[in-house]
């Protein structure tokens, strides 16, 4: 199926269409028409997931409502590679992506969930807290500590197989933290593991989410940066083979190759 909100394999904005609003124009860099847009858009979905009711649908449209709100305080996304989600008939997978910010966390389930139920792989804080916590919790994600490394393998192949088992694709950042920087060291092999213990597929995906920064202080309420392009691109599904190094090594390169390309552009 092709996707309701795209309808078709790529995306780019047009700011003719997703005219910026007008406060953040008069305000230029200024982060409030975005945070009051982006708040009212949470509160809407927490008020959903304490009544019960925010389903795969509600996820979606709320996330698509986020990237619009992006869209309309200067992001230019290009999108790329979603005919590589539509050609999985729905059948579950393992996403693996580099992770930069907030913004992919916010803006990959209005892309996937309008195609296949999706969950994410994160850290406990993220469900702990009353704001944000709610929405999260909903999404039944597969909840890990970070601090014993053993343990969250554990957590994540019985987690992540029962949710793949029940037709749920899992997004996994095999990174411990958000930073615009790849270091193969820092780039674990936990999704790869899943994927072939569970006997799914992989799927790549490489991003260039810098526009919205991580904040020193609450890494969620970074700047925004209007010079830099949104990148988000999905490759093509893989098998794993055997132990999975081979597989683990051609993800770390498409994201590595597409990273290099997009930062190479925007030095042009």
């Amino acid at each position: 199926m092709k996707h309701p909100y795209f309808n078709a394999d790529s995306y780019v904005t047009d700011h003719n269409i997703k005219k910026r609003y007008w406060l953040d124009r008069l305000l230029k860099n200024s982060r409030v028409p975005f945070l009051w847009k982006y708040f009212g858009a949470l509160m809407r979905s927490r008020k959903l997931a304490l009544n019960g009711t925010y389903d795969y649908e509600e996820w979606g449209d709320s996330s698509i409502e986020i990237f619009e709100i992006l869209e309309r305080v200067g992001a230019e996304f290009h999108i790329t590679g979603l005919e590589n989600i539509e050609k999985l008939g729905g059948d579950p997978v393992v996403y693996i992506s580099n992770h930069m910010s907030t913004l992919e966390t916010m803006v990959l389930p209005g892309i996937i969930a309008p195609m296949q139920k999706v969950t994410f792989v994160v850290k406990d804080n993220l469900i702990k807290g009353n704001f944000f916590g709610p929405i999260m919790r909903s999404r039944n994600p597969i909840v890990v500590g970070r601090s014993n490394s053993r343990e969250d393998l554990m957590v994540v192949l019985r987690e992540g197989m029962s949710r793949l088992k029940d037709g749920i694709s899992v997004i996994l950042f095999p990174q411990s933290t958000r930073t615009v920087k790849l270091d193969p060291d820092m780039f674990n092999s936990l999704g790869v593991k899943l994927a072939g213990k569970a006997k799914v597929k992989v799927v790549p995906v490489a991003i260039k989410t810098d526009f919205w920064g991580n904040g020193k202080k609450v890494k969620e309420l970074g700047k925004l940066d209007r010079n830099k392009p949104v990148h988000i691109k999905f490759g093509e599904p893989m098998e794993v083979v055997g132990n999975g190094k081979e597989q683990h090594d051609k993800i770390y390169d498409f994201i590595e190759s597409h990273l290099n390309q997009w930062i190479s552009e925007e030095k042009k």
